[in-house]
């Protein structure tokens, strides 16, 4: 199930304002597209246009900016972030266990998160928890030691 949406008048106003924070900046496309996915929560591929128009930076610089950071996304994510370390300790603990538990428990769809935008799971290279692998994050809060059923039962506690 695709999470794409087209973005309102409001958050075209926003995208407006944040970008003139840093219109006349050398080097600006990088927090540009941070603040711009801080407010929205992730960078419509449809902003982008606009963000050209306001600063002379290339669309396709600012398309391989996104694309190439993992930090910025193009699609919007749940309500819950779940972060699963992948790193060598985690993965020799069961990492791809507690993914498999998450994504078929929580009903995650291709583009990573549920149908019902409650939880997104992706994988991440090293939470740099190693002693306490297998390790997630939801929300930013640390998981330890855990198994596939209690990874489950946390993120249904949510």
């Amino acid at each position: 199930m695709s999470q794409e949406k087209t973005i309102g008048t409001e958050e075209v106003k926003k995208v407006e304002n944040l970008v003139k924070k840093h219109q006349d900046k050398k080097g600006a496309a990088i927090p540009i597209l941070q603040d711009i996915q801080k407010e929205l929560g992730y960078i419509p591929k449809e902003v982008l246009p606009k963000v050209t128009s306001l600063t002379k930076i290339p669309e396709s610089d600012l398309y391989s900016i996104v694309t190439f950071y993992s930090q910025f996304r193009l699609q919007p994510v749940g309500d819950n972030l779940i972060h699963v370390c992948h790193g060598t300790a985690c993965h020799l603990a069961g990492a791809e266990e507690i993914t498999n538990a998450l994504v078929r428990e929580l009903e995650i769809g291709d583009e990573g998160t549920s149908p019902d935008g409650k939880f997104t799971v992706e994988k991440v290279a090293c939470l740099g928890c190693c002693s306490l692998a297998p390790v997630m994050t939801i929300n930013g809060e640390t998981h330890g030691r855990l198994t596939p059923d209690k990874a489950v039962k946390i993120a249904k506690n949510i």
